[in-house]
């Protein structure tokens, strides 16, 4: 049975966008995965399918009404799937998630947008909120391909080479290694003589090392889990 995504969006023509090409796109045109994409606005209010209002106490901008957003969840046969919001106060994503998703029937998404989402549609329907990071988009949209296209490459079939997601960033709680590929010199950079020894050994144990090096240097958050890990 495939992967199965649905997505509930007041902009159904950014669909599949970015979902289309390449390896995710290849896998779905072969049914590894589905996408089913639905116009949250068909559920809308009044003559002008209205699906947002003033937010409750005052302030800026606008909210989803939650009559809208429940509508449109619950046009979707659930299946065991998760309701995933992708929210800026969500919980940070994380590749443990993204791999646990991946292990699953699929995922719906609610793409917001506005000021965000009545919070009772939150708390009626048990969704899940997930951070992409610190950051703020116009809509839910782009993180929602993101987190699809994290997950749909995890599924068997996807990548050309099963082994490729073991060696990727966070994989084992490190950031990757550095690659490098032909010609030998580049503007007098050259590749590591470790890399051109066959010495499997060795490569492994000097890419272990860069993972360390670059993991502790860039991500001490992560490290500081990494060095927990092993005590």
């Amino acid at each position: 049975m495939s992967w199965s995504a649905a997505i509930l969006t007041l902009y159904p023509e950014m669909f599949p966008g970015p979902l289309g090409i390449s390896l995710i796109g290849k896998a779905l045109a072969r049914k590894i995965w589905t996408l089913d994409v639905r116009d949250i606005r068909e559920h809308g209010i009044g003559r002008h399918r209205s699906v947002d209002d003033t937010p409750a106490g005052g302030g800026p901008g606008m909210v989803m009404r939650a009559d809208v957003a429940i509508a449109a969840i619950d046009e979707v046969a659930r299946n065991g799937r998760p309701i995933i919001y992708l929210s800026p106060r969500g919980a940070p994503l994380a590749q443990s998630r993204v791999a646990a998703l991946a292990q699953g029937p699929g995922a719906i998404f609610l793409c917001g947008r506005f000021e965000g989402l009545d919070e009772r549609a939150i708390e009626a329907r048990r969704i899940e909120e997930i951070s992409l990071g610190d950051f703020v988009l116009a809509g839910g949209e782009i993180a929602a391909m993101a987190l699809i296209e994290a997950v749909v490459r995890l599924l068997p079939g996807v990548l050309g080479d099963a082994t490729s997601p073991t060696d990727e960033s966070f994989a084992s709680g490190l950031l990757e290694y550095p690659h490098y590929t032909r010609p030998q010199s580049v503007e007098g950079l050259a590749i590591p003589d470790v890399l051109s020894q066959g010495n499997h050994k060795e490569i492994a144990k000097w890419r272990r090392q860069q993972a360390e090096q670059l993991t502790k240097a860039r991500r001490p958050d992560l490290w500081a889990l990494y060095e927990k890990s092993k005590r």
